[in-house]
């Protein structure tokens, strides 16, 4: 009984440690909330009071009924099994949870979408009117779908284009997919912002190549003067 309440009293205290990692003052209703996790970027909608709202892939409800297991941050085992299996759902975690240890990048999306902000108010409106069990798709229905489209009334995904893109450039010149498409333009700005940020994946060799990078500047640059 001893070892017990002395668990409990490490794990709540360990919880508020956490917790206060983060300056929920920095946040506001309906703000877009943007973190690494596993091989991708993970996005939220803040939704007030240490709330954020967010579409996460999750294996526990196949194989378990525990509703207080489930209501425990994912882990990233339950998250990749669950992008295998597509189950995943929309759901409401602290923030801490929510980031799982990362740094949070505020409304960053902002500067890459061309299409401006909902109200805030409208943005938590939509992200709490979606929650629940959804099938996940990795290219056509993932976390970045629902907050853009909460947020910009567009669900899109420039991840899903980030690939798009790089497979483009294997096969053609890169200001040729650019120009063909909008939001190809968007995602390669998106693309070549991130790379230089160091936000994407370290490991990957697109990633940092100095020769992509400098193809992708001369192509926006064209792609630019054609748009104007």
């Amino acid at each position: 009984m001893f070892l017990y309440q002395l668990f409990n009293v490490f794990f709540v205290a360990s919880k508020k440690e956490e917790d206060s990692k983060y300056d929920l003052s920095l946040y506001k209703r309906g703000d877009l909330l943007e973190v690494p996790r596993t091989l991708f970027t993970h996005f939220g909608i803040y939704l007030g009071d240490n709330r954020v709202a967010h579409l996460i892939p999750d294996i526990l409800p196949v194989i378990s009924k525990n509703k207080s297991a489930i209501a425990k941050m994912v882990t990233n085992n339950r998250l990749l099994l669950g992008v295998i299996t597509k189950v995943a759902s929309v759901r409401v975690d602290s923030v801490a949870d929510f980031a799982y240890g990362s740094e949070i990048l505020i409304n960053h999306m902002d500067k890459v979408c061309s299409h401006h902000p909902l109200d805030g108010d409208e943005v938590a409106r939509r992200a709490e009117k979606l929650l629940g069990s959804v099938t996940y798709s990795l290219l056509w229905y993932n976390c970045e779908h629902y907050v853009m489209y909460c947020r910009y009334g567009m669900a899109i995904s420039y991840q899903t284009y980030q690939v798009e893109l790089l497979a483009s450039f294997l096969h053609n010149s890169t200001e040729d997919c650019v120009q063909q498409d909008e939001r190809l333009f968007d995602c390669a700005v998106w693309y070549r912002n991130h790379a230089v940020s160091g936000l994407c994946d370290a490991n990957d060799s697109f990633t940092n190549a100095p020769h992509l990078i400098h193809h992708l500047d001369g192509s926006l640059t064209a792609s630019r003067e054609k748009r104007l």
